[in-house]
């Protein structure tokens, strides 16, 4: 029976060669998947669709190869890499996804997304999503040299985790408005999302909200076979 797998929050870097590893073992078992969709934070860090780095490189060509083996590979851009596009896209065979995206999941309407849009008690961080989404602050950041954009990405990286260490904890998760708002405009009863690394499946008012997890130690998947979904956490 064809199944489809959704991932997020892998956060790759030289730093998490585990990480890796364990990527390119999933896609080598996973090799049966009819689709595979990663909702955001593929990468710690994208500052390019022309990044010659080793890892953006190999990442390329091991999701080029399980998209030529006949699986269906779909990016919905997170936080860390909402600099990738169509190229890079083009180049591991996936297709872009929007923000906002509803699929069939298990035979019902699901709602796609990353996850950072519906922490709308994090109005910092919102101001500072708008920033960099905006497509003049975009063409300018891609003009510089790649040495540069690596030193940017290294600053923005500081600036989140030093803002996210003086945030409450409730602050950085979903609120519940936004997501009963997310949801009714999209006319679903079923939310897929990663960002917020809290994996769980939540019965709510307006349906099922289910969180991705984050990998590190261990990695996560949302497995839909049928009308039957599963949320699993395995090692690496």
């Amino acid at each position: 029976m064809p199944y489809s797998l959704f991932i997020s929050d892998l956060h790759l870097s030289d730093n998490t060669p585990a990480i890796e590893s364990g990527l390119l073992a999933f896609l080598k078992r996973e090799q049966a998947a009819d689709a595979l969709y990663i909702l955001g934070d593929l990468f710690e860090a994208w500052v390019g669709d022309d990044d010659d780095a080793p890892l953006a490189q190999r990442i390329r060509d091991a999701l080029a190869a399980y998209s030529a083996g006949g699986t269906n590979v779909f990016f919905l851009r997170g936080n860390r890499d909402f600099l990738l596009g169509e190229r890079f896209a083009s180049d591991i065979g996936a297709t872009l996804l929007d923000d906002y995206t509803t699929v069939d999941v298990g035979g019902e309407a699901a709602l796609l997304m990353h996850g950072d849009l519906l922490c709308t008690d994090d109005t910092d961080y919102l101001q500072f999503r708008a920033m960099v989404h905006d497509p003049n602050w975009q063409t300018a950041a891609l003009s510089k040299p790649l040495d540069e954009r690596r030193q940017l990405a290294r600053q923005l990286r500081a600036m989140s985790a030093d803002a996210a260490s003086n945030k409450p904890e409730d602050i950085m998760d979903v609120n519940a408005d936004a997501v009963n708002k997310a949801m009714a405009d999209a006319g679903v009863q079923r939310l897929i999302h990663g960002h917020t690394h809290r994996p769980a499946r939540h019965n709510i008012a307006t349906g099922e909200r289910i969180v991705l997890g984050d990998w590190g130690k261990t990695g996560w998947c949302l497995r839909a076979k049928g009308s039957v979904l599963s949320l699993e956490e395995f090692a690496l």
